[in-house]
């Protein structure tokens, strides 16, 4: 084994679960002979002893709110440690690679990035490189600009080693009890374009399946820490149903007590409706969903890939099927009206959404991070403002001002309200009052056989990027 302590990966946040972004490659760098500090600091303190003795530190950043932090930490350990290296690896370290390197960092890896990140720990580790970094493949530097890393990889079966247990990340909660949850990816990338997606500008329509093999042993590593779920947080479960449908059936053959969630497409539910009673038998609880908007034309604007009688179609599926849905929506675009807003706000009541939904989920601000693909629409450029490089995401003001302020006070309310822990329909009857009010109008009675008395399959971290 090569140089314990001398590589650190840090992960900052990651949706509430175990961090995949540092069990991934950390099984690969085992794999190589190498034994890396981890520390995950959405649920443990700042470890100074680690950031002393690394000398290369990797921050994975695979969404906007875990680059923010990690470029608050990275500040805290250039304080620390000043001769480290220190490289933001996942898919917002190459949406801003330039200001990242610029201010924060020796390298930045996109894409597929554990092969090239067991390269540049290689060079740097066991090379003794000073100075200029080699030429890698997907690895950015101040010398080299590269395009994120596209290239079919062999994974490892992910390593916990070093990660806080299971019990200090989100639970599953069904019929009341709380049951550790496991987070795995059974694929990489998506085939789709959907503009407001960060996945689009880094993989481009590429999508990687991680062999089955290397998926069942990181399953079988879950179960035997204490998993009773799995969390598959492909960025579309279905992009390849055939190998997703392997999987989780050689899962329920070794594991039969083990259920587990997926996330896809509005368009893949509706195309692979003839799996999901196999998925259901499998163990499937639930089906997260980017239902976005139910207005057809910011969809279009979004190209989703669906419209609103597709919605329709897919929430009668799912009755019928008994598999619950989980929508996530992005509420607030420059094109939703306030009418817009109450409309999905009835919708939502109408179906017997709301305790599908987390209430993060009315808060929701279109995201438009460098070189998204919104930036080429002509639809957007009327309300866009200039890049805030600092925040990560270009400004944007909504026609109507009144959009802007109820977004902000929705937001306040909820969080608020979340940290008091209101139960949902609570919530969401607040979030209904607030929308109706811009209107000067007091918001209907909830009728009671609108809302759903059970509460159906969750995890216990509400979702936000």
């Amino acid at each position: 084994m090569r140089q314990p302590g001398s590589i650190l990966l840090v992960s900052c946040y990651e949706l509430g679960h175990q961090p995949f972004a540092i069990s991934s490659p950390v099984g690969l760098l085992e794999r190589a002979g190498f034994l890396p500090d981890v520390l995950d600091l959405s649920v443990t303190a700042f470890h100074r002893e680690k950031i002393q003795r690394a000398k290369f530190i990797g921050l994975s950043v695979p969404m906007h709110t875990a680059l923010r932090l990690a470029v608050r930490a990275a500040k805290q350990i250039r304080e620390i440690n000043p001769t480290c290296h220190i490289c933001f690896y996942g898919i917002y370290a190459s949406l801003n690679s330039n200001y990242l390197l610029e201010h924060f960092a020796d390298s930045v890896i996109g894409g597929e990035f554990e092969e090239p990140l067991l390269k540049l720990i290689e060079s740097l580790i066991d090379r003794s490189v000073h100075g200029d970094l080699p030429e890698l493949g997907g690895v950015s530097s101040h010398q080299k600009s590269q395009p994120p890393y596209m290239e079919r990889l062999k994974f490892a079966p992910p390593s916990f080693s070093g990660l806080p247990t299971l019990s200090n990340y989100a639970h599953l909660v069904c019929n009341g009890i709380h049951r550790l949850a496991g987070y795995i990816e059974g694929s990489r990338g998506c085939l789709h374009h959907c503009r407001h997606c960060p996945i689009p500008p880094v993989y481009n329509g590429r999508f990687f399946v991680v062999s089955e093999s290397v998926v069942l042993d990181g399953i079988r590593t879950l179960v035997a820490a204490g998993a009773e779920h799995i969390t598959f947080g492909d960025p579309d479960f279905l992009n390849g149903p055939g190998h997703s449908l392997r999987i989780v059936r050689a899962m329920h053959d070794e594991f039969p007590s083990i259920t587990f969630d997926f996330t896809a497409k509005v368009e893949h539910l509706r195309k692979q409706r003839e799996l999901l009673p196999d998925l259901r038998d499998a163990g499937c609880l639930f089906v997260v969903s980017a239902f976005e908007s139910i207005d057809d034309a910011i969809l279009k604007n979004l190209d989703k890939g669906h419209s609103r009688q597709h919605i329709f179609d897919v929430l009668e599926v799912f009755r019928k099927v008994d598999i619950t849905i989980r929508p996530t929506w992005v509420p607030f675009t420059p094109w939703t009206t306030i009418d817009d807003y109450i409309d999905l706000l009835e919708f939502i009541c109408e179906q017997q959404l709301v305790p599908n939904i987390d209430p993060v989920q009315y808060t929701v601000r279109l995201l438009v991070p460098p070189a998204s693909l919104l930036l080429r629409e002509e639809e957007i450029k009327p309300y866009l403002g200039d890049l805030d490089q600092a925040n990560f995401s270009h400004l944007w003001s909504h026609p109507d001002m009144r959009m802007d302020a109820l977004q902000r006070n929705v937001s306040t309310t909820v969080e608020r309200l979340i940290e008091s822990r209101t139960p949902n329909v609570v919530i969401f009857d607040r979030v209904r009052e607030l929308a109706y009010s811009i209107r000067g109008e007091s918001a209907p009675r909830l009728q009671n056989d609108s809302l759903s008395a059970v509460e159906p399959p969750r995890l216990t971290e509400s979702w936000f990027c």
